[in-house]
């Protein structure tokens, strides 16, 4: 092969989208998963598809996202979720889990039996952390916190911190409030929305597109 159609050939091969096959990922989660407050197009799983495509990942995001649910809730309903066209699972439960102030022991026995559930069918799994806040108490906030990185390690998937990393990574909190929530200071509003997604965007695409 001559030096200029080698070239061509890399540049080609560069060009090419990072994931050939169509990939189909269930976000399992609750409000913040669902979109709460959001037109639909703006909820968390379209905005990521868009954001896969973008990247040149034939993907497809199925809004497994129920508003309130719990831990509980999720082990109670992963395994009809999770139907024959999924290809990889994003799981973001806990949230529900911290205001009802389940204990963490509960908690972490229904990530546990969602995780399974997924990894026994062979899907590449991101789990999405969380952490507590400091009023439930030193013991309470260290076993919750916990949780998601022992279970990472036991089911070997990966671990993403948290689902609003990258609004909690902004200094500014006020900034956060004005810009980024909608008026309850909890639900991402678009422009939220969209951050979160630059932020775990490139999490997800490794899932899909990694061994």
């Amino acid at each position: 092969m001559r030096a200029g159609s080698k070239a061509l050939a890399l540049i080609l091969a560069l060009a090419a989208p990072v994931h050939a096959d169509p990939v189909t990922v269930l976000a399992f989660g609750d409000s913040l998963t669902q979109g709460y407050g959001l037109p639909q197009a703006e909820g968390f799983a379209p905005v990521l598809e868009d954001w896969l495509q973008e990247q040149g990942a034939d993907a497809t995001v199925i809004n497994g996202g129920v508003s309130g649910d719990t831990t509980a809730g999720g082990a109670g309903r992963i395994a009809w979720s999770l139907t024959d066209d999924i290809d990889a699972v994003i799981v973001a439960l806990g949230g529900n889990d911290l205001l009802r102030g389940v204990a963490p022991e509960a908690t972490r026995e229904n990530l546990d039996r969602i995780v399974t559930e997924t990894t026994t069918r062979g899907l590449p799994t991101l789990l999405v952390g969380m952490q507590a806040a400091a009023n439930y108490g030193e013991d309470y906030k260290a076993a919750f916190d916990a949780i998601y990185p022992a279970l990472a390690e036991k089911h070997h998937v990966a671990l993403f911190p948290s689902f609003l990393l990258a609004l909690e990574e902004i200094e500014d909190r006020e900034a956060v409030l004005r810009d980024f929530l909608q008026s309850d200071a909890i639900h991402p509003n678009a422009a939220g929305v969209e951050r979160i997604v630059e932020r775990m965007g490139p999490a997800v695409l490794a899932l899909i597109t990694e061994p």
